[in-house]
């Protein structure tokens, strides 16, 4: 379990190699829809992630399993992605650490970048631009938005264009809709290629 400065108390899980070489924090889509940290996508780029030396923090957010607290709307979730970040820095405070979200996680996640000026690499898959507000001001980061071009809850073109205004590239899956089903293992490939950036500096 990992405690929140709320005093909420999040169930979390690792997933980790023999040898990390870095650490990813990665946030699960919405709770109010069914989100939690062992959907199918969760799981399969997890793996793959560890598959490439990284050890990955998943956890699920306040309400959910059995995480203590209730749904606060994305304004508590931020901070428990804050938590998360602060127990993947002390497991592991010698390795470059990556953002990862998919949907609403990939929305706290930036959420928090935003409001902490934390400038490691982060990955958005499925990002819903559009439908909430996304973080404007962000401190210049490897970054990368996600997007099926049949997704159901954002444009490839509302993606590019918030894309451009916070200086991240965007990888389209042609053919993938908001659940990229088929084609975990190239979305895979892109987080792990754009979490890897910090490692090369």
């Amino acid at each position: 379990m990992i405690d929140t400065e709320s005093g909420v108390r999040l169930e979390a899980r690792w997933d980790e190699p023999d040898v990390a070489t870095g650490v990813v924090v990665f946030c699960h889509p919405h709770p109010q829809a069914g989100g939690t940290m062992h959907v199918p996508l969760m799981h399969r780029v997890t793996q793959g992630l560890v598959e490439r030396d990284f050890a990955v923090l998943r956890f699920n957010f306040r309400g959910v399993g059995a995480s203590t607290g209730t749904w606060d709307r994305g304004e508590g979730e931020i901070d428990d992605v804050a938590a998360a970040v602060q127990d993947a820095r002390q497991r592991y405070p010698d390795l470059p650490l990556g953002l990862a979200g998919w949907s609403f996680g990939a929305l706290t996640s930036l959420g928090w970048q935003g409001r902490s000026g934390d400038d490691s690499p982060y990955a958005g898959i499925a990002l819903p631009v559009g439908m909430f507000a996304e973080p404007k001001r962000l401190a210049p980061a490897p970054r990368v938005l996600i997007i099926g071009d049949r997704d159901q809850f954002a444009t490839v073109e509302a993606t590019r264009a918030y894309a451009k205004s916070i200086g991240a590239r965007v990888e389209v899956l042609d053919g993938s809709d908001h659940f990229f089903t088929f084609r975990h293992e190239r979305v895979t490939e892109i987080v792990a290629q754009t979490l890897a950036q910090r490692l090369e500096r």
